[in-house]
């Protein structure tokens, strides 16, 4: 573990192992539509400032995950759920390099590796890391942006260095997924600080470029977008959005009271090693603080988050980089106390943490392909989209009638051009989808006289949501 190539090689097998098997087997789930769909349309009309689903613009998240996974595509020349995942994956590897590099002076040889194996090894980030899915894309930025905090805090660094490269990483988190980085960031740089009384360091100039340099990342993105839309249409999505959460709109009482354990169930198993923390046992005083500090920045935003009437569990999620660093050093610290009746010894911690290590290394390699293979014939989107390619020729233009969210179409091997009416079909048209509510227009349009639109087939979505495919024939 004292050599820095074999911790980086025990990183890089652990995650290969955990995230890489089995990655691309299982069909395009949730909202992973959403990113990869517009990701489509990016590559296909060159119009990356506008993300699009179907024939319309995507106004209710910023677009890096869809940029993300058209850089993919690009690079790759390949276009199916591996190299759309790829982006998540590489994104979780990232935060652990980070621990065993950057963190590495601050956590040590020993504690640097198993922040890293801990970061890649619970429940929150095996599940969304291997979607491509915006958790584990904000997630991941947000946990940079602490571990280079924190480490060049404790390493005494200038404060240029401290804020510079954290605000990059929120900034790029701002295109993630908007403001909510900063309330998990702040909450521990604000509990460090209080703990060590450091308070000009808030207050630094440097502090205040990062800012800006912050504010500036988004803004590149923002103000070309504002220019090409309806400011008002994208205005009003967004304040929704945030006001929606923060009113409850949708209000489910039994889903709400459920958000802490939910999210505690994120980080197993390793939650179920804070109990037995005892920071009082830390050799150093300045340790102590700062783990205090730490549970303190953690517990906070973390309660507090998971509150907010409209929250749901994983919004909590960036608190799972600072509790594997956290943890870590607790671990390594040997500030693990078993309770007074159980007779064990401090060595036992070493093996409950190597199956914990083992148990998420087994997950990845082994429970995921077990489950690609149980789920290769119940998966409804392949399904669906494997009817409309045995009907509707490789050849031949599909368009999709105002089609909202429909993940369908990434299976679909004919090329699928969207318009938003039935009237706006070409005269050539000869296949197109349409959701059942403009079922009768389509049927009873004379667009193709003496030509008529007729329904050859009904296709359910992953939702149970059906669609019409027609075809334009005598």
């Amino acid at each position: 573990m004292n050599s820095r190539l074999g911790t980086l090689a025990i990183v890089l097998l652990a995650w290969a192992l955990i995230y890489l098997p089995s990655l691309g087997s299982i069909a395009i789930k949730g909202e992973e539509g959403r990113r990869i769909l517009p990701a489509i349309r990016m590559l296909e009309t060159g119009n990356y400032i506008v993300p699009q689903v179907g024939s319309n613009p995507y106004y209710r998240k910023p677009p890096l995950v869809n940029w993300l996974v058209a850089a993919s595509f690009k690079i790759s020349g390949v276009r199916n759920e591996w190299t759309a995942r790829l982006p998540s994956v590489l994104a979780v590897l990232a935060v652990a390099m980070a621990f065993v590099t950057i963190a590495r002076p601050s956590l040590g040889p020993r504690g640097s590796i198993v922040a890293a194996l801990i970061w890649m090894t619970n429940i929150g980030m095996i599940e969304k890391g291997r979607l491509i899915e915006i958790e584990a894309l904000y997630v991941s930025l947000c946990g940079l942006a602490i571990i280079f905090w924190l480490s060049f805090w404790d390493q005494k660094k200038s404060p240029w260095l401290i804020w510079t490269p954290a605000s990059v990483f929120l900034g790029i988190g701002l295109l993630a997924k908007g403001p909510t980085d900063l309330v998990f960031f702040y909450a521990i740089v604000l509990a460090v600080l209080w703990h060590t009384k450091d308070w000009r360091l808030l207050f630094h100039p440097a502090h205040f470029v990062g800012l800006a340099i912050m504010l500036a990342i988004p803004a590149a993105w923002a103000i070309p977008f504002v220019q090409r839309t309806t400011t008002e249409a994208a205005v009003d999505k967004w304040s929704a959005q945030f006001t929606g959460r923060l009113r409850g709109i949708d209000f489910k009482f039994f889903s709400w009271i459920q958000n802490i354990p939910r999210s505690l169930m994120y980080f197993l198993p390793w939650v179920l090693l804070l109990p037995f923390a005892r920071f009082s046992k830390f050799h150093d005083r300045a340790q102590q603080r700062f783990a205090r500090a730490l549970a303190w920045g953690i517990a906070v935003p973390f309660v507090a988050v998971n509150l907010v009437p409209g929250a749901v569990a994983r919004y909590s999620m960036p608190v799972i980089a600072p509790a594997c660093w956290l943890l870590a050093m607790t671990y390594v610290e040997g500030a693990l106390q078993w309770p007074r009746n159980w007779t064990r010894s401090d060595r036992d911690w070493a093996r409950v943490v190597a199956f914990f290590i083992a148990l998420g290394i087994a997950i990845g390699a082994i429970g995921y392909p077990l489950t690609s293979v149980v789920l290769k014939n119940r998966q409804q989107v392949k399904k669906a989209a494997a009817e409309i390619n045995a009907l509707v020729p490789a050849n031949e233009t599909l368009y999709a009638v105002n089609p909202d969210y429909q993940p369908v179409f990434f299976y679909v091997k004919p090329p699928v051009k969207y318009v938003s009416h039935i009237r706006k079909l070409p005269a050539d048209a000869r296949y197109f989808l349409v959701r059942t509510e403009n079922e009768t227009e389509a049927t009873t349009t004379s667009k193709w006289a003496p030509l008529r639109a007729q329904p050859i087939a009904r296709v359910h979505d992953y939702s149970k949501r059906e669609m019409a495919l027609f075809k334009v024939a005598p």
